[in-house]
């Protein structure tokens, strides 16, 4: 759904910066997708983007969020479900349908904040192309005028500000499939259908404009892509937004999916797209289960548990990239249970152990390496991952206790002081070194999940 390593055209170039430090020391963002589509808030939970066959994806697409695309495909199952459930009727009912009369920004920005996280991205136009403000040219499709009545852009904004952490708009740039009226997606190839006329550009360009002005936010996060149109220069250039969002937000962030044009940060998706995950700025995006959108059929073995979304997010960090954790909110505006427990738990854990993991840096290999063993834990190996703060490094472990209690973590190096083993909280841990390997007697985890261990690293 982007491709990897886009050549930057020249007019893009005197964007090009580093990646501002609050951005790399924040970690963790939370994300959400809320539209018409979380009444409806279907889809069949087939697996993780990039572990499906392509083919089979897009007419059984596990996206909730992307179920005016999988309803025109006619013999797929969520079309099947259209008819049954509501009698085959348009999709832009649902935007009448939808009243989030128990939505509560304040609230649930106080969640958001709980978790640690330092950003905060909302949905402003999905591919469905509702937009969540009194966007230009929708011609009254759009939240304010339809549905909740109401700007839940501004809301988001304001409640996220109050919060004292940085917003970002999500706008989907490369499709909408109600101003362009094409063929349902069936395919994921090069070619498949976005409109990319000099009609959408302006459109879209406008939009974006309006979000700078109303919202000045932090972070653009565009999707799929930009309308060719757009790209050159001109009245209605990509350049001229990029232009006007660093002029208003110099420390701003932008990513990787606004076409062939420019980026701050790359990005991944769930399992799809890891080769950008490396050196430089980067971020991986992934739902709580495998929509995006709240999807009434995920059930708890479909979504990451606590512990799971714990180790998920030390395993992005550990290796220099930021989580982008998305909630999938209910048409009502409140959070599903299972993903509010998983949220709660992960703020849990970060509050006994963020201090390793915010604002910290990657360790390098040659000091102490990270075991080969997956979040999934099975095996005789430990789970380890490390990161580094100052002259302390972290090490996180999971799994795999011997007799005793006692945990053996390989590819520690001498620079490393076993002897100043410790939690969190400083109490000390018993610790023996043989060779490259250090064997910690570890105590039940605080909050489940891997038990943080810190060492001093010799001068």
């Amino acid at each position: 759904m982007f491709k990897d390593d886009p050549v930057r055209p020249e007019n893009y170039r005197r964007f090009e910066r580093d990646v501002p430090q609050w951005f790399t020391d924040a970690k963790l963002g939370i994300f959400v997708h809320w539209g018409p589509y979380s009444v409806p808030a279907w889809a069949e939970p087939i697996g993780e983007l990039g572990t499906i066959e392509k083919q089979y994806w897009f007419k059984h697409n596990p996206y909730a969020e992307w179920y005016y695309n999988t309803i025109r495909i006619e013999d797929s199952p969520a079309a099947q479900h259209q008819r049954d459930a509501f009698g085959g009727a348009p999709y832009d009912d649902f935007i009448d349908q939808w009243n989030p009369a128990q939505f509560d920004p304040e609230e649930f920005l106080t969640l958001v904040k709980s978790t640690g996280a330092g950003y905060f991205i909302p949905t402003t136009k999905h591919h469905d192309g509702v937009t969540l403000w009194d966007a230009p040219g929708t011609d009254g499709r759009n939240t304010v005028v339809r549905g909740p009545r109401r700007d839940l852009v501004g809301e988001f904004e304001k409640a996220t500000r109050d919060a004292g952490l940085r917003f970002g708009v999500y706008y989907s740039g490369g499709l909408d499939w109600h101003f362009s009226d094409l063929e349902p997606i069936t395919d994921d190839g090069q070619e498949f259908g976005r409109p990319v006329d000099a009609a959408y550009a302006e459109y879209a360009y406008k939009h974006v404009d309006d979000l700078l002005d109303r919202y000045a936010p932090d972070i653009l996060w565009g999707d799929i892509e930009w309308p060719d149109a757009g790209k050159p220069r001109g009245p209605f250039s990509m350049e001229n937004l990029f232009e006007k969002f660093y002029s208003q937000t110099p420390d701003g962030v932008a990513n990787d999916r606004w076409g062939e044009t420019h980026w701050d940060i790359r990005t991944s998706e769930y399992q799809n797209g890891l080769s950008v995950e490396g050196d430089g700025g980067w971020e991986n995006c992934r739902g709580i289960g495998y929509s995006f959108g709240h999807n009434r059929l995920e059930d708890e073995t479909h979504l990451l548990s606590g512990p799971d979304a714990v180790k998920t997010f030390v395993d992005i960090v550990s290796r220099g990239g930021n989580l982008l954790l998305n909630v999938g909110l209910t048409a009502e505006g409140t959070v599903p249970p299972l993903q509010r427990r998983t949220l709660e738990h992960l703020a849990a854990w970060n509050a006994v152990n963020g201090d390793a993991v915010f604002g910290s840096t990657t360790l390098d290999a040659s000091i102490a390496a990270p075991s080969a063993a997956t979040a999934a834990g099975t095996g005789a190996e430990p789970w380890v991952r490390w990161t580094r703060t100052g002259d302390t490094a972290n090490a996180f472990v999971a799994g795999s206790e011997g007799a005793g209690g006692v945990v053996t973590i390989r590819g520690v190096s001498d620079a490393v002081d076993v002897s100043t083993a410790r939690l969190a909280d400083g109490t000390a841990v018993e610790a023996t070194r043989a060779g490259d390997a250090a064997s910690l007697v570890l105590p039940p985890a605080a909050v489940e999940g891997p038990i943080l261990i810190r060492f001093d690293l010799a001068a």
